[in-house]
């Protein structure tokens, strides 16, 4: 086994919805900055540095692995491998091919996997714990963390311990027997479990060993496990990443980890912890971990609260003014494009109203105003007939494609840093309060030669101004000719 026995695996797929209109599908919870300076993503990879754990893996979608690779970065961690899931197929597959590919470098290394939007303040106590765990880990046994539970939670699925279960008072706990796994209960059924003091919250955490986690596909799901396998070895290096061949993949079933293995399983034992965690699997999460005030109040960003209780009020852009005048348990989340509110009781439906819109072909259902591309990102500022107009933001030695549009022309105005602006067989650069006309059909290209991000205002004129009006020529990110950018 190498010296960095631990192998940390974060995954990054999902959508978020219940965190909607913060959280979509164009850039989901574990991305956004929801509890502090740092993404949940970021904050995930943080909590598993350390002499102990080893550089951590992804197993992400197509759309987020930029993403990845600029939140790690602006973290300053390096990733031991990213692997690109040809489509989502829930937990078990993704876990699988972590597996499979931490095994081929490491034969039985142990495997710490974790969802990459989970809450856990105490960094280090819970990096003790996975410490204290890996003895059971290294012995062949299957461990998944349990949360020390302070309510009867309905959202949660549930970990029933064994009979005679030491569940000590202070010191660190040992990893405990488990009886059996609990679906999210009714109401009744959580008071129960809670009042019995033999039950704990699924955080959906495990360490294992590669060679234990694989014994255990091949016994309760070898066809899976068999597809995975030849999906990771058919797989490509594609900067730096690792795309899955999709042939394979399209065979796995799309099944949690929990149905496909772990239910079945014999040989799982618990770690309790009584730490700080939440799954911030909804808004009135998101309320209960920003610590209320006295009246229960918690706000973020530009709000004003007069006469208000038990309330969150929460404000995404420093042009807005968000004011609750009387309101009790009410969650009330404005975006610069979507507002959302509701009352604390009901917040577990938003995914609800995200159907709905998506049903009805409402942008706001999945996309943010701000979409994030590989060499930076863009809004759209105003649109009306014939016209568009998108502030642009390149990262420092990034570049647009080489391309051209069929329905368009377009004005940029640069306005921080210094562009190189390909037009035909002209190279320019264009600075600060300059500007440059990029005529219909003209082949071109941007970039950012300087080392702080270059800011630019494009007026886009014509009869259509789709994002998949482009014909690609040459792109450094290897992506495909209907996706703008």
């Amino acid at each position: 086994m190498t010296t960095h026995s631990i192998h940390p695996v974060l995954l990054c797929g999902g959508a978020g919805t219940r965190l909607w209109p913060l959280s979509r599908k164009s850039y989901p919870k574990q991305f956004a900055r929801i509890t502090g300076g740092e993404s949940l993503f970021q904050a995930s990879a943080r909590r598993l540095e350390g002499p102990e754990f080893a550089p951590p893996s992804v197993i992400t979608g197509l759309d987020f692995r930029f993403i990845v690779i600029e939140q790690l970065a602006a973290a300053e961690i390096a990733p031991a491998s990213i692997l690109i899931e040809p489509s989502a197929r829930n937990t078990a597959p993704a876990v699988c091919a972590a597996a499979v590919s931490i095994h081929a470098r490491d034969p039985g290394a142990l495997m710490l996997v974790a969802p990459s939007d989970h809450v856990i303040p105490d960094d280090a106590a819970f990096r003790a714990h996975v410490l204290a765990a890996a003895e059971a880990a290294k012995a062949g046994q299957i461990v998944t963390f349990g949360i020390q539970p302070d309510r009867a939670e309905t959202g949660y699925g549930w970990l029933e311990l064994a009979e005679g279960t030491d569940m000590r008072e202070g010191g660190m706990p040992q990893p405990q027997a488990l009886k059996r796994f609990v679906e999210k209960p009714c109401a009744e059924a959580a008071n129960a479990m809670l009042d019995s003091g033999r039950y704990m919250w699924n955080a959906g955490i495990f360490l294992f060993s590669t060679e234990a986690i694989l014994e255990a596909f091949e016994k309760f799901a070898p066809q899976m496990l068999g597809s995975v396998r030849a999906s990771v070895n058919d797989g490509t290096c594609d900067l730096g990443f690792t795309r899955l061949a999709p042939a394979h993949w399209e065979d796995v079933d799309d099944i949690s980890i929990d149905f496909a293995v772990m239910e079945k399983a014999a040989n799982m034992v618990v770690m309790p912890y009584a730490g700080a965690w939440s799954d911030l699997g909804g808004w009135e999460a998101v309320w209960r971990h920003g610590a209320p005030d006295g009246n229960g109040m918690v706000t973020h960003g530009p709000t004003h609260a007069i006469d208000c209780e038990n309330t969150l009020l929460r404000a995404e852009s420093e042009d807005q003014q968000l004011v609750g005048i009387g309101l009790n348990n009410i969650i009330a989340i404005a975006m610069p494009d979507a507002v959302l509110v509701a009352h604390k009781d009901r917040v577990q439906d938003v995914k609800l109203a995200v159907q709905s819109l998506k049903a009805q072909d409402v942008v706001q259902a999945e996309t943010l105003p701000r979409d994030f591309r590989p060499w930076g990102w863009f809004e759209s500022l105003a649109q009306g007939g014939r016209f568009q107009v998108k502030r642009i933001v390149v990262n420092p030695g990034a570049a647009l494609s080489l391309q051209s549009h069929h329905h368009r022309a377009e004005h940029w105005i640069v306005v921080a840093g210094t562009a190189r602006v390909t037009i035909g067989e002209q190279v320019q650069l264009v600075t600060e309060n300059e500007s440059v006309f990029i005529p219909l059909g003209a082949r071109h290209r941007l970039e950012n030669p300087g080392k702080m991000p270059m800011v630019l205002i494009e007026v886009q004129t014509g009869s259509y101004l789709g994002e998949d009006d482009i014909i690609r020529y040459e792109d450094i990110y290897a992506r495909e000719p209907t996706i703008d950018g």
